[in-house]
């Protein structure tokens, strides 16, 4: 039997299905409270970015570097490039890439809801750890705890919201967890921005308050119903069924959606050969292909420049550090403009409009602040203040531009194009790979400052050339299909149709 196959039970004519339904409120509610496992996300990029730079943590736990940066007259460009203090962010990601591993192999049997709750525990102890750190050890401790909660609730929320959510408006709903990444990323340097004024112990406050939003993630998790996909695939028909009708609204015929949810389930019951080979297979090329490309262009978007670093970066630049940390809360509220224009507008337009728009977008930003940067920024000394804002100025259109399209559809598109027996093998190995680029960025990307110089953005722009172009022609348009019909737009694609077979489920043989 092709695993490739889609499910359509729209009755004949090759149509899509369209299962009705309008907007409820218990669907609204349900899905902000999935999303709200985005705050863990976000608060803690931005909280890490600001507490590296601060000077009481830089004292109890890298003095040397602290030194060096208060006696700076040799390269700027190499002042902050540290390996252990980069370890302190990225250890978080290593043990992400772990997580979504472990998660994607359980998640069949504990199912969705469960996952996230599990993501966010972790991440609760993560941050209480951290806030009593008394040493490197004991705080990156804390951090593979919170990477260990990153991966449980990446793998599972994006996948979560796209089960749940109307076809009509699935996209909107889907980038309510980049949304909610956006906020934790601004109230997180919103802290760090009042918690340096604290001498001694601010850095305590901006990683304990960490629990908050995991605090939120863990009572989302336990008021919500599991997705009715997950529910099938564990034989709980009954309770699949008022899930759905719940969210759905009372009334509304839920049969036909229903039915091809359990035909989904059923499809691959036929097929338990596990999730992770059968992607390899060839009538599952297009959705490998996607779930390794999506989080490699990602991370070559350069993002890495301003999610984690750019409170060092806007001080490489010449900011002081009150100046640097609130142009990282403007850069928040860029990104949550960005996430709410993308989540207008993908539902509406399409997805491949807002690829092509970021994509150019970014590619000016990447090269304006290169040639400012190459141009007036050299050893010991500091760049002239206009040229400093306009490099401020091109990293505050790199974000709205980059949450308007990839930081948005990174999780819209692979959330909702795998077919149901790879979900959550698709979705798992596209979050760890990213959380694996991420440990990778974070790791070495100061290093890479410090070795390429201004060259680093231009190495970024070039391959913004690139994944805008793989868009265009490579990512099929997803807006408005249901996910049990997602496997036709594959079919009928010009280079994927030939992977992907177009029948129905009923018409396979066995």
């Amino acid at each position: 039997m092709p695993g490739g196959a889609f499910l359509l039970n729209s009755g004949g004519g090759g149509g899509m299905a369209d299962y009705g339904g309008g907007l409820t409120v218990p669907v609204v509610v349900t899905c902000l409270m999935a999303a709200s496992g985005g705050l863990i996300f976000g608060y803690d990029i931005g909280i890490s970015g600001g507490v590296s730079e601060m000077e009481s943590f830089l004292k109890k736990f890298f003095p040397g570097l602290l030194k060096r940066t208060a006696h700076a007259n040799k390269d700027v460009y190499c002042i902050y490039n540290n390996q252990a203090l980069t370890a302190f962010t990225s250890s978080l990601y290593a043990f992400g890439m772990v997580g979504t591993l472990v998660a994607s192999r359980v998640t069949r049997r504990l199912g969705r809801q469960a996952i996230m709750l599990i993501g966010g525990s972790l991440f609760l102890v993560g941050a209480l750890v951290n806030a009593a750190a008394a040493n490197v050890a004991m705080l990156i401790v804390g951090r593979m705890l919170l990477g260990l909660g990153l991966g449980f609730s990446g793998q599972a929320t994006p996948v979560y919201l796209a089960e749940v959510s109307p076809p009509r408006w699935r996209g909107g709903f889907i980038s309510a967890f980049p949304l909610f990444i956006s906020i934790g990323y601004l109230v997180a340097n919103l802290i760090n921005y009042g918690t340096s004024r604290i001498p001694g112990w601010g850095w305590r406050l901006s990683l304990g308050l960490a629990a908050i939003p995991a605090a939120v993630m863990v009572a989302g998790a336990v008021f919500i119903p599991d997705t009715p996909s997950s529910l099938v695939l564990r034989g709980k028909h009954d309770d699949a069924r008022a899930a759905l009708q719940r969210v759905r609204g009372k009334g509304v015929d839920i049969g036909a959606e229903f039915a091809d949810i359990l035909a989904a389930a059923e499809h691959a019951r036929r097929n338990e050969e596990g999730a992770f080979r059968r992607i390899l297979r060839r009538e599952y090329r297009p959705y490998l292909v996607m779930a390794v490309a999506f989080p490699v262009f990602l991370n070559l978007t350069g993002v890495a420049v301003t999610a984690f670093f750019s409170p060092i970066l806007f001080r490489t630049v010449g900011f002081e550090s009150d100046a640097a940390l609130m142009g990282a809360v403007i850069l928040g509220v860029m990104n949550i403009g960005g996430i709410l224009a993308s989540g207008f507008a993908m539902d509406r337009y399409g997805r491949k409009l807002l690829f092509v728009i970021g994509g150019a977008l970014m590619f000016t930003c990447q090269v304006t602040m290169a040639s400012i940067i190459g141009s007036h920024l050299g050893n010991g000394s500091k760049m002239p203040k206009g040229y400093a804002v306009a490099v401020l100025i091109a990293t505050f259109v790199f974000s709205a531009s980059f949450s308007w399209s990839w930081g948005a559809l990174y999780w819209t598109v692979p959330g909702e194009i795998y077919p149901v027996e790879v979900r959550s093998a698709g979705q798992g190995a596209a979050v760890a790979l990213n959380l694996g680029l991420n440990f990778l960025q974070a790791q070495f990307f100061l290093a890479m400052l410090c070795c390429f110089r201004y060259g680093a953005f231009l190495f970024y722009a070039s391959w913004l050339v690139v994944m805008t172009a793989f868009a265009v022609a490579l990512v099929p348009e997803t807006k408005g299909v249901p996910l049990e019909s997602m496997g036709h737009v594959f079919a009928r694609h010009w280079y994927w149709g030939r992977f992907v077979k177009d029948q129905k489920l009923g018409d396979e043989s066995t």
